[in-house]
C-alpha cells in the first residue's frame, strides 16, 4: 500500500512538473507564424531537399507552356535585351566578369538576382554589370558613361543623397586628418557625437562598433548578460545581421540554438512574453511594419505573382505600444534594430516616428555619415560591462576600429548637418510626400493597363505583381534598360534618397512604364485565363519532386 502511494505521488508530481512546460511550449508553437519563415528547423531541413537544376533554353522560355509565337516573342525580347545592354555597358559588364572569379560576393549576388531555375541561362545570355564610377544628385555613373535614377539607396544607407554624403566624408576627413588614423584613444568629437546622440535615442549611454551586425550582437549580449537569461526573441522575417543567433532557418549552417521566432504584431506572441521565464530581450526591425512576417522581398523568390506588403502606421504603432507593456512587465529588454531605417522616418529615428522608448537602440548604415560603423545606445544600467561585487564577471566587447577617428569626423558631419533647417525640413510631410507619389505611381501602372502596383513605407518601397505570372523577375533588365539602377535584390526593394524632386520622380515614373510596357510586349505577361498562383506553386512543387525522385 504505501509502495503504491509512493509510486502515485511521483507519478502526480511528474505529471504537475510536466503540464506547465507543455503548456508553456504549446503557447510557443502557437505563437509562431505558421509558415516555414516562422519555424526555423523546419526550413533548414525543407531547404536540404530542395534540389538544384536549371531549365534549358525551351524550358526558360516555356515554363508557363506558353504557345510558340509568344516563346518567340520572348527570344526576340531576350536577344533585342542582351544586345543593347552588352554593346551599351561593355566596360562595366566586362570588369564585372573578370572581377567575379575572385570575389565571392558577386558570384552569389550574380547568381541569386533572379530564381534559381532561369539562373544560368540568363547569366549567359544577358550578363549584368556591379560596378560604377561616379554619383551625383540622385544619379549614378558605369564606367561607359551611361547614367541611371539610382533606386539602390546604397541599402539605406543614402537617406539625404549622394552629395550630402560626400560632404560629410570630406568635413569628417578635415577634422580627423591631425590626429590621423590613431586607434584606441578617442578623437575628441567623440564626446560631442556621444551627447548627440543621447539626445537623439533617449538614452543614456553609447558604444561605437564596425557595423550595424556587430551592434546588435553587442545589444544582445548586453541584455542577456544583465538579465541572466539566454533566449531572445525576433519576429518571423525580421533581418538583423547575419550572425547565428538573429539568422535562424536558410542562410544559417548551424541550427537555431536560443532563438524564438514569433509572429509578428501577434496577441499569443505577447502571451509567450508574458508567461515565460527565460527571454532576455526581443529585437524589432521596425522595416517589418511593410511587410510582417515576411522576409525581405527578393526577385530570386518570385516564382508568382503572390509577393505581398502594405504599411499600416496605426496599427503598428499599437503593436509596439503593447510590445512595450509587456516588457516592461516582464524585464524583457526591447531593443529597435535601426541599422537600416534608423534617420529616414523622422530626425529622432523609428523610436519619434512611433512614439515608443526603447530600452536599447541600433543604428549603422546613414549614422556614419557615408562610412561604416554600428552604434548601440542603451539606458545605463544596460550597457555596463562589469559587475562591481563581481570583478570577473564581464561582458567583454572591443573592436580594433570601433570609434576610428576618420568615422567619428564623418559622423560628426552628418549629426551637424541633421540638425539644420534645410534637413529638418526635409522631415515636413515626409509621409504625405512619399504617399502621393506611391499613388501617383500605382494609378499610372493602372492607366497603363499594367499588372504592377507598388506599397510604400515612406521612401521605401515595394513592387506588387497584380496577375500571375513566371517571369515578373525580367522587369529589373527592362528597367536597366531605362536608365534606373536596382540593388541585385530587384523590385523587392526600391529605396529613394530624400532628394528626389518633384521632377526627378517624375522621371522615374515614365521609364517605369516605359520598361513595363515593352515587357508586356514581348510576352513576359501573357495570360492563357486560367493561370494562378497556386497552379504555378503546384508545377514547381511537382518539378521539384521529379527532380528528388
Amino acid at each position: 500500500m504505501n509502495e503504491t502511494f509512493a509510486l502515485s505521488a511521483v507519478a502526480l508530481a511528474a505529471l504537475a512538473w510536466t503540464l506547465p512546460a507543455a503548456h508553456r511550449r504549446l503557447q510557443l508553437s502557437q505563437a509562431k507564424h505558421r509558415s516555414l519563415g516562422g519555424h526555423s528547423r523546419m526550413a533548414k531541413r525543407l531547404a536540404c531537399w530542395i534540389p538544384g537544376y536549371a531549365y534549358d533554353e525551351q524550358g526558360f522560355f516555356a515554363s508557363d507552356d506558353a504557345p510558340a509565337d509568344v516563346q518567340q516573342l520572348r527570344r526576340q525580347g531576350l536577344g533585342r535585351l542582351s544586345a543593347v545592354l552588352g554593346e551599351r555597358h561593355k566596360k562595366s559588364i566586362a570588369m564585372t566578369r573578370e572581377a567575379r572569379a575572385g570575389i565571392s560576393d558577386l558570384q552569389f549576388t550574380g547568381s541569386y538576382r533572379v530564381p534559381f531555375q532561369y539562373s544560368p541561362y540568363l547569366r549567359q545570355h544577358l550578363p549584368s554589370s556591379s560596378f560604377v564610377s561616379a554619383s551625383s544628385g540622385v544619379m549614378v555613373e558605369d564606367l561607359d558613361g551611361q547614367r541611371f535614377y539610382d533606386l539602390t539607396g546604397s541599402y539605406g544607407v543614402n537617406v539625404f543623397g549622394v552629395d550630402f554624403y560626400r560632404e560629410c566624408i570630406a568635413e569628417g576627413a578635415r577634422t580627423a586628418q591631425p590626429l590621423g588614423p590613431v586607434l584606441g584613444m578617442l578623437h575628441p568629437c567623440v564626446l560631442e557625437n556621444v551627447e548627440r546622440l543621447k539626445a537623439l535615442s533617449g538614452l543614456d549611454e553609447v558604444s561605437f562598433h564596425m557595423s550595424g551586425t556587430e551592434a546588435v550582437m553587442q545589444a544582445v549580449r548586453l541584455a542577456r548578460y544583465h538579465t541572466r537569461r539566454k533566449h531572445l526573441v525576433r519576429f518571423c522575417g525580421a533581418y538583423h545581421g547575419w550572425w547565428e543567433d538573429v539568422q535562424p532557418g536558410p542562410g544559417n549552417p548551424l541550427p537555431p540554438r536560443e532563438t524564438y521566432t514569433l509572429q509578428d504584431m501577434s496577441e499569443r506572441s505577447l502571451q509567450v512574453l508574458r508567461t515565460r521565464r527565460d527571454i532576455a530581450c526581443v529585437l524589432v526591425n521596425p522595416l517589418q511594419a511593410l511587410h510582417p512576417n515576411i522576409g525581405a522581398p527578393g526577385d530570386s523568390a518570385l516564382l508568382d505573382s503572390s509577393r505581398r506588403a502594405g504599411f499600416d502606421r496605426a496599427a503598428y504603432t499599437d503593436w509596439l505600444k503593447r510590445l512595450r507593456a509587456v516588457c516592461t512587465e516582464r524585464g524583457i529588454v526591447l531593443i529597435f534594430d535601426e541599422v537600416f531605417l534608423g534617420f529616414r522616418l523622422a530626425a529622432g529615428g523609428a523610436q519619434e516616428y512611433f512614439g515608443v522608448q526603447a530600452d536599447m537602440v541600433t543604428y549603422g548604415k546613414t549614422l556614419g555619415g557615408g562610412l561604416p560603423v554600428g552604434v548601440v545606445c542603451g539606458c545605463a544600467t544596460l550597457m555596463k560591462r562589469y559587475r562591481e561585487n563581481r570583478p570577473a564577471d564581464i561582458c567583454f566587447a572591443r573592436g580594433t576600429f570601433n570609434a576610428h577617428p576618420y568615422v567619428m569626423g564623418a559622423m560628426k558631419a552628418f549629426l551637424d548637418r541633421l540638425q539644420r533647417p534645410e534637413i529638418q525640413a526635409v522631415y515636413q510631410g515626409l509621409d504625405e510626400r512619399w504617399d502621393a507619389r506611391a499613388t501617383r505611381f500605382n494609378q499610372a501602372m493602372q492607366a497603363a493597363g499594367l499588372p504592377l502596383q507598388v506599397a510604400n513605407m515612406s521612401s521605401v518601397w515595394t513592387v506588387l505583381y497584380t496577375a500571375p505570372s513566371r517571369y515578373n523577375w525580367m522587369l529589373q533588365y527592362y528597367l536597366r534598360e531605362q536608365g534606373l539602377a536596382l540593388s541585385w535584390v530587384g523590385t523587392g526593394r526600391l529605396i529613394f534618397s530624400l532628394n528626389y524632386r518633384d521632377e526627378d520622380f517624375e522621371a522615374v515614373l515614365q521609364r517605369f512604364v516605359a520598361a513595363a510596357t515593352r515587357m508586356q510586349e514581348d510576352g513576359w505577361w501573357w495570360q492563357d485565363g486560367q493561370s494562378s498562383n497556386r497552379g504555378i506553386r503546384r508545377k514547381l512543387l511537382r518539378e521539384m519532386l521529379g527532380e528528388i525522385f
